[in-house]
């Protein structure tokens, strides 16, 4: 039987969740993420960076959503850079999940559900997202989910002391 995903709106309190999933998982996302502080990794740098996502919220600017496995916090879907105003409606959306619940559907799931959350909630029309070039787990699930790529952003991304290419993605929600 698999686990139930949903996505709700983080809370503070989802800090020492994802501050153990990302200390565990620090080493499996280095090809994937930039480099982060020691704080990052701590409860404390957690409940920080919730603050300030939060604050984002409530701006306007961020939806921060975090991804649950039958209520357990095992994930985030972020949607970020809205642009509201009714001539663009559009948004950037990413995605992490742990590697204790990878490959069990809750990616694609996620992502789902965050694009349902774009379209009735935020009144989004247009949803972009990127990828390394070589994660085609990633690139799996956006295309499960709709998006096509259209383009290569050329050094966009510093990983591991070197700059990486990504490939870039697209949806419509209309």
């Amino acid at each position: 039987m698999s686990s139930r995903t949903t996505v709700r709106l983080i809370e503070t309190a989802d800090a020492a969740p994802i501050a153990a999933h990302r200390a565990r998982d620090v080493e499996a996302f280095r090809r994937w993420e930039p480099a982060q502080p020691a704080a990052f990794f701590t409860p404390e740098g957690q409940a920080e960076r919730i603050d300030r996502l939060l604050a984002a919220h409530r701006a306007g600017t961020v939806w921060p959503g975090v991804v649950l496995a039958d209520g357990e916090v095992i994930g985030q879907a972020t949607v970020s850079g809205i642009l509201p105003q009714p001539h663009l409606r559009r948004a950037s959306l990413g995605y992490w999940i742990a590697t204790t619940a990878q490959n069990q559907g809750h990616a694609g799931r996620a992502v789902g559900l965050a694009l349902k959350v774009m379209a009735d909630e935020l009144g989004l029309h247009r949803v972009e997202a990127s990828t390394n070039l070589d994660n085609l787990a990633s690139q799996h699930v956006l295309r499960r989910n709709g998006f096509s790529s259209y383009g290569v952003a050329h050094s966009s991304i510093l990983l591991d002391g070197r700059w990486h290419d990504s490939l870039l993605w697209e949806r419509l929600l209309e």
